[in-house]
């Protein structure tokens, strides 16, 4: 056995917020991704800086990545990334380009797309071979504050019981490379194909999380925790329990709820542990199959709720829980981006909408990148 790494675990403020958006950009006449992203970044790169602030370079050129500063609010992440946005599209709108997102592109093809000229990236891609430059998709993160480390764990464990939550309301990915892949999150199931990327192991305690590290770094998996791609992950250099679950989101709206929900998520479980209480927790083989189950039916899945393996009708349960989370809403001011949660529950998750974009123009693609390029612009489900 490996020497364990310490890993220390930054000083934040209980409830701080930030936010990561992974965006497509996409042509405006053929809808397929065009390699721009380096003439954006460049453009938008202030003197004397390395990067801007809020815009940030991807694996692929196809990409650009809006985050948020550290907020308090759900609202002042957002509105953070909306002014990045802003930014990218004053230097897109006149090279033809829009914004799109969604956990992949309905038609692009993976093996055309351009990989970001880095050490970071090379190396992965030499790494994971076929698998790797397969990596065509897109994601939004959530981080949330934990002022004790002690807290990590527990709550990383109990949010593994709502994992399938998350994923089928963020569901945007049913087709690839224009393909109908007769699942609601494709992007779920390709990225869990990295090595270390996946469902997180549900470790008792923070030392035997620094053992993992350490075996990891001694047989050269990984060179440091950065490389610990699960979809939920503690995030020490921030000092955050990093989310990671979800499928690109196509508008703000439902970008504003899912951060809602897990802000919310995170604080009431938080606040069972400061009442002594103990967080729910689910054994590996239930997380995995709700983690299949969503992926594959979305909103229709029947979920596994609990350790006894009682189920649910998964919108059931989400609404369940927006009773639950309401009064943690109001505390942390984000009880109307939380309502945004029921919109989707009625209008559909994006892979629905896209489902009946491509049906109403007859199957075509093309209409279903058009659908989400206007979602975007709007900030809604249309």
């Amino acid at each position: 056995m490996a020497q364990p790494v310490r890993i220390p675990f930054a000083s934040s403020r209980r409830g701080t917020i930030g936010l990561e958006w992974e965006l497509a950009l996409v042509d405006v006449d053929s809808g397929d991704l065009r390699q721009v992203a380096s003439t954006v970044l460049d453009a938008l790169r202030p003197p004397e800086a390395s990067e801007h602030p809020y815009v940030k370079q991807e694996l692929l050129l196809n990409t650009v990545e809006v985050v948020s500063g550290v907020n308090e609010t759900v609202d002042g992440a957002a509105r953070d990334l909306e002014r990045a946005i802003g930014e990218i599209r004053a230097v897109t709108d006149p090279l033809r380009v829009e914004l799109m997102c969604a956990g992949t592109h309905p038609f692009a093809r993976w093996n055309q797309q351009k990989v970001t000229d880095k050490q970071r990236y090379a190396t992965l891609i030499d790494r994971t071979q076929w698998w790797g430059r397969q990596m065509l998709i897109y994601g939004v993160h959530v981080h949330v504050g934990i002022e004790d480390r002690d807290k990590v764990l527990p709550i990383m464990r109990a949010l593994l019981t709502v994992f399938a939550h998350l994923q089928s309301l963020s569901a945007s990915s049913p087709f690839w490379g224009g393909d109908t892949t007769g699942y609601a999150s494709n992007r779920a199931l390709m990225f869990q194909q990295l090595p270390t990327a996946g469902l997180p192991f549900q470790f008792p305690s923070w030392a035997e999380l620094e053992q993992y590290v350490g075996d990891m770094q001694h047989t050269g998996v990984i060179d440091d925790f950065t490389e610990v791609r699960w979809d939920i992950r503690p995030s020490p250099r921030f000092g955050t329990l990093e989310v990671r679950i979800c499928d690109g989101t196509p508008t703000m709206l439902e970008l504003r709820a899912l951060a809602a929900l897990v802000h919310c998520l995170v604080e009431h479980f938080s606040s069972e542990l400061d009442a002594g209480r103990e967080l729910p927790t689910m054994p590996t083989w239930f997380v995995q199959e709700n983690k299949w189950r969503s992926a594959r039916y979305g909103m229709d899945a029947i979920v596994i709720l609990d350790a006894e393996g009682n189920e649910e009708l998964v919108t059931d349960s989400v609404a369940g829980w927006l009773t639950v989370l309401a009064p943690v809403a109001e505390r942390l001011g984000c009880a109307e981006d939380l309502d945004g949660v029921r919109t989707i529950l009625r209008k559909g998750a994006s892979y629905q909408r896209q489902r009946a974009a491509a049906r109403r123009a007859g199957g075509s693609l093309g209409a279903v990148v058009d659908s989400l390029v206007r979602e975007m612009r709007a900030g809604r489900p249309l």
